[in-house]
């Protein structure tokens, strides 16, 4: 009797629908956990793909790999058990849902209620999940379906909302106004591990200014200018300081203007003379030959000074559209940093502290003001609002976005804000030089427009707290391949930032914080058990009749009122957090932990991961965020062994992606 069926021919679609067939119906992988011993686990972590999408050929490659390794375990004779999960919130289900709908950020609350809104995100995010049932079970896919962990459900939100209480008492979480990556086209800011995704730099071309700041210090001749370089003239407005290098040497020059011909004094750091000033500008110490229409402009050097000489002089204001609204008289400095270079620019750094974190800090320092003003309910806020457009203060360009890519296709203008700051500034002899620029500029993950850095209030996790500890336990991980440890996700712990976790959107996991107006007291909830402890105090104290709501989300939880120690009413943050944290928490929240099964994490029995799979475009998302979690919240590695496979590319070479709309179904 042969063991093994023979065949006379190689039909594989044949063969490949028999063992289907055969696995269905002998229930093959549930009998390999039937046979196994619990007590010999191998470990592994199904990352959470969201069902709003399509699966397509890259998923196919990434699950042919976790189904080897646990394929090959499970042969071995080890318990394998592999629980599916669903990532159901989000920027990708939002965005879906208000282009179906037909509508924007800004309509939800007025258009359409923050309930129906959700229940459609709710609704579409399982769109799919047919196809991908279908793609498992066609492809010999060995993961339960039948009981999925997730995101959405209320079981997972209260693991979340342990986990952040964890690091609340740790004293890991913190409030803070920074300047901060932003999307306007998905109304929200961003982390740093999600604006260092595969593909967000993107090169681009973009008009840049060097700019003609007047200096109005006696010391200097009566036409004298700062000249500063920016390639983002529509941050120009919202300048209120330069800054310059107290030990770099600078030369005040004497030329003339090449749009105006007007005869200048020009100030710039000595070593980028000859890289700032175009080729038809050579050096002559005669300068009264000169006129309009030479093909040359002459210019020479009238002294030398360090940048400590200049600090504290001021300048005339460049766009003199509004005033900070406080302050203002210390605004249009020259103030001293130590971020300045001279290895591009002119040694001078354009200074817009709304728009730049180096800007802020510095401004800071010298006691500058940013460039806020009041808006009808005397809040501060920047000259560009959350759309992304000027504000009305800002005369003609009022009204107009600062980035041609936030237009519609087709309102959307020959001239960008950059192209008619720069006509405006060359025809009021205040650009030295304009001209076009190529570089690398970060683009929102999911609309793919580009991001701005703008003031924002936000809650952080501190990992920069615990950055030593992270890099020491990854490099107790076997990484295959070990360059992808010790370079990509090494390099990227090494230099990892305070991880930006406010989502300032509806459809995900609330913040659990509730605070009073003052911002003085405040508490962090970690369970549903405290969480209805918490509301019948609040109500014994206000005299309010509410209850736990049976669904977590917004704008449920938005109508909990609670109360300080002292009385005081508690209204909750209105952030969501980072979807990342949400797929970061699988590994105890699929479990219910610490609710239900203790024992699978505190025993070691479903953690850490023995093994994990993924691309690695996952390197700086779902990778770091288990990694970091792990690490702050229980002083482990959360995998002992990953493998990150390589990308499936387009015929363009960029990465097949649901988003960009390249994928292979």
């Amino acid at each position: 009797m042969k063991i093994y069926k023979e065949y006379k021919g190689l039909d594989l679609p044949q063969i490949d629908q028999q063992f289907l067939t055969y696995w269905s119906e002998d229930e093959t992988f549930k009998k390999s956990l039937e046979q196994r011993d619990k007590n010999n686990r191998f470990v592994f972590f199904e990352g959470p793909p969201s069902a709003n999408g399509k699966p397509g050929i890259h998923h196919v490659l990434a699950r042919t790999i976790k189904d080897t390794f646990c394929r090959y375990q499970v042969m071995k004779g080890k318990y394998v058990q592999r629980k599916a999960g669903w990532d159901t919130h989000g920027l990708p289900i939002e965005l879906a849902v208000e282009k179906k709908l037909g509508i924007t950020k800004e309509d939800i609350g007025s258009k359409i209620s923050v309930d129906d809104y959700n229940t459609e995100c709710k609704e579409t995010v399982m769109m799919y999940k047919d196809l991908w049932d279908d793609l498992t079970h066609k492809m010999g896919y060995w993961v339960d379906m039948n009981d999925p962990y997730i995101t959405y459900e209320n079981s997972y939100i209260e693991t979340v909302w342990y986990l952040l209480q964890r690091l609340y008492n740790k004293d890991l979480l913190y409030k803070g106004y920074t300047i901060q990556p932003y999307s306007p086209a998905a109304g929200t800011g961003l982390s740093t591990h999600e604006l260092n995704q595969p593909g967000c730099y993107k090169d681009v071309s973009d008009t840049t200014v060097t700019a003609q700041f007047k200096c109005l210090d006696a010391s200097f001749p009566e036409n004298t200018y700062f000249l500063a370089w920016t390639t983002t003239p529509w941050t120009l407005p919202s300048n209120t300081a330069l800054t310059v290098g107290p030990n770099i040497d600078y030369n005040l020059i004497e030329t003339y203007n090449q749009y105006t011909h007007e005869p200048i004094y020009i100030v710039l750091a000595k070593k980028l003379n000859q890289k700032v000033l175009p080729k038809k500008y050579v050096l002559n110490d005669d300068l009264t030959t000169y006129s309009k229409g030479n093909k040359q402009i002459p210019y020479r050097i009238i002294k030398e000074f360090k940048g400590a000489d200049i600090c504290g002089m001021k300048y005339e204001q460049l766009l003199p559209y509004t005033l900070p609204y406080y302050d203002a008289d210390k605004a249009f400095t020259v103030i001293a940093g130590d971020f300045v270079t001279t290895e591009d620019g002119t040694g001078i750094v354009h200074t817009a502290p709304t728009f730049g974190a180096d800007d802020a800090k510095a401004a800071k320092a010298a006691g500058v003001p940013p460039m806020l003003i009041l808006d009808e309910n005397d809040n501060p806020v920047p000259l560009v609002d959350l759309q992304g457009r000027f504000r009305k203060e800002m005369g003609e360009f009022g009204g107009k976005f600062v980035k041609n890519e936030y237009y519609n296709d087709h309102d959307r203008p020959e001239k960008s804000i950059d192209v008619e700051i720069a006509i405006k500034l060359k025809t009021e002899n205040k650009a030295f030089i304009v001209e076009k620029y190529a570089h690398n500029y970060p683009h929102c993950w999911r609309t793919d427009k580009p991001v701005l850095y703008y003031p924002l209030d936000s809650w952080f996790v501190k990992t920069t707290a615990c950055k030593d500890r992270m890099i020491e336990l990854n490099n107790t991980i076997n990484w295959k391949p070990k360059s992808t440890g010790e370079g990509r996700f090494g390099k990227w712990l090494e230099n990892i930032q305070d991880w930006n976790l406010s989502r300032s959107r509806y459809w995900g996991i609330p913040l659990p914080i509730w605070r009073n107006e003052e911002g003085d007291k405040e508490k962090c909830i970690g369970s549903i058990n405290e969480l209805q402890k918490e509301i019948e105090l609040a109500n014994q104290k206000l005299g309010i009749d509410q209850q736990v709501p049976k669904d977590l989300h917004r704008p449920y939880i938005d109508d909990v009122v609670l109360v300080s120690d002292t009385g005081e009413k508690l209204i909750r943050e209105k952030d969501l957090i980072d979807v990342w944290f949400d797929s970061g928490s699988m590994p105890y929240a699929q479990w219910h932990y610490p609710f239900e099964n203790k024992e699978l994490i505190e025993n070691g029995e479903m953690f850490p991961a023995d093994f994990i799979a993924e691309g690695v475009d996952q390197t700086r998302g779902w990778f770091y965020t288990l990694h970091a979690i792990a690490t702050m919240c229980f002083d482990s590695v959360a995998y002992k062994n990953v493998v990150s496979n390589g990308l499936v590319l387009d015929r363009s070479g960029m990465k097949m992606s649901k988003s960009k709309g390249n994928v292979v179904e």
